[in-house]
């Protein structure tokens, strides 16, 4: 295999997971229980007693936990899976390179078991993954295809009683979809047959070093699908063409000139829903398609999954009728439900400029006032891209509406903290809105009952804590 890793690595070996509760950990963990590996781990989460019930399906379902001391590791023949941000002070890091255990990043792990698939399709884009990769993943599962999937959020449509932490689908290995990640650079690491690219902008990195990573990403893909709409994208997709003469399908909501895109007037918006009359150029064929999710970022989603169900030889027909029983996944515009008094709160995955602009913008779309409350993910990001944030909750939401927001994410660390929360909201106000920092969460939670009117809709927003959704439905409890 690729990366370093053989095949004798991932069928006999033993693998230990440092953070084995994470959202890039848990899916990959699945995929190796799945196939038969013997698969340990421990996690922060487990320790301070934070979402137990996903720790407690995990003992349940074979995976041995420990507590992040060290403790797990016993053995040198055992694999140590870990984030590279993971410290070599952390006890598990340190007690692996005492054992003399081979260490691997998650995506070293992943890009191997994806580029030994036969037939593999990777999703990247600075905004959007997690729901195409879910959407490609269904389209190919309603075609009998069984395939693998990699993702990064629960899919609700592979949610079954035995597992309620769908991240992943564990199918046949040589058909395989996952999502993957520029924002550590890892992408460079896969080399897919169909490589979709959704959108290149500022997020983890500089916009030239994403536009290097995604020209690399495309010019080894077998086909790209490339979003028309993003002349970022549509750019290094021209180049894929022109420089390494790859294959490419392209889409776009507004390029109409794309290979995949919709029937001009025939787009509607819902609450909840968006649909379109879907048009393939290349083959003059007309589809209705409603997705059952809102939002015009959305229908530029499905029109993604549908260019990759084409790249793999599905037609846009099977294609949009796969996705109109598309659940949607946990965190991704989740409605967690509608008090008696009309007040709406709602669990997003928003982190970075382009993906809370789009749930801003879809709450917008209808009527009702916006409570936006938003939970930095790090101190890093936030330092990162907190001019574009704050620019963003500025530029969408109007004088009637509310931005909240506590201190960001901090689970320990050497990160330099002396920039928090308090420089997005003077940015805001410079920006000419207005927003409040609560520094502490649950006091968010308290104002935000105190303040709804009926009518309101309350978003949730943050990423990197899974507690975020139980912060979300305790905020409706408290308006119910």
């Amino acid at each position: 295999m690729g990366n370093g890793i053989d095949q004798a690595a991932l069928t006999e070996r033993p693998f230990f997971f440092c953070g084995i509760g994470g959202s890039g950990m848990l899916p990959l963990a699945q995929i190796l229980r799945g196939m038969g590996c013997e698969v340990a781990g421990s996690d922060r989460s487990y320790d301070q007693g934070r979402t137990a019930t996903k720790f407690a399906w995990l003992a349940d379902n074979g995976f041995t936990l420990h507590p992040q001391d060290g403790s797990g590791l016993t053995s040198s023949d055992q694999v140590l899976v870990a984030s590279a941000a993971v410290e070599d002070t952390v006890p598990d890091a340190a007690r692996a390179r005492e054992l003399g255990c081979e260490r691997f990043t998650r995506a070293e792990v992943l890009a191997s078991l994806f580029n030994d698939a036969g037939y593999s399709i990777a999703v990247g884009g600075t905004s959007g993954k997690s729901t195409v990769t879910g959407m490609i993943g269904t389209i190919l599962a309603d075609v009998e295809h069984d395939p693998t999937i990699m993702n990064g959020a629960v899919m609700k449509n592979f949610i079954s009683e035995d597992n309620p932490f769908a991240s992943a689908r564990v199918g046949r290995p040589e058909i395989f979809v996952s999502e993957v990640d520029e924002s550590d650079g890892s992408i460079a690491l896969y080399q897919p047959t169909i490589g979709v690219l959704l959108n290149v902008s500022l997020d983890h990195k500089s916009l030239e070093e994403l536009r290097g990573l995604f020209r690399d990403y495309l010019s080894v893909s077998g086909c790209g699908v490339v979003n028309f709409d993003n002349e970022e994208a549509r750019l290094l997709g021209q180049a894929s063409v022109t420089e390494h003469g790859r294959q490419m399908i392209s889409f776009g909501v507004e390029n109409r000139d794309a290979d995949i895109t919709v029937k001009p007037g025939s787009i509607v918006e819902g609450a909840f829903n968006v649909s379109a009359v879907v048009i393939d150029n290349r083959a003059l064929e007309e589809c209705e398609l409603t997705v059952p999710m809102p939002g015009l970022h959305n229908l530029s989603n499905a029109l993604a999954a549908i260019g990759a169900a084409c790249a793999a030889g599905i037609g846009i027909e099977r294609a949009c009728e796969a996705l109109a029983e598309f659940k949607g996944l946990a965190r991704r515009f989740d409605v967690i439900g509608t008090s008696g008094s009309d007040i709406t709160v709602i669990d997003d995955f928003g982190h970075n400029p382009e993906k809370c602009a789009a749930t801003l913008r879809t709450l917008k779309a209808t009527k009702g006032r916006v409570i936006a409350f938003f939970q930095p993910h790090g101190y890093g990001p936030l330092q990162q891209m907190g001019n574009e944030l704050a620019e963003t909750f500025a530029r969408e939401l109007g004088n009637d509406d509310v931005t909240i927001m506590c201190d960001p994410v901090y689970y320990g660390g050497t990160v330099d903290r002396s920039e928090g929360t308090e420089r997005i909201i003077k940015l805001i106000e410079e920006f000419g809105s207005t927003a409040e920092h609560i520094p502490a969460r649950e006091d968010c939670g308290k104002r935000m009952q105190e303040i709804a009117q009926p009518g309101d809709r309350i978003v949730i927003m943050g990423a990197r804590d899974d507690t975020l959704t139980n912060f979300a439905k305790a905020v409706f409890d408290g308006l119910e």
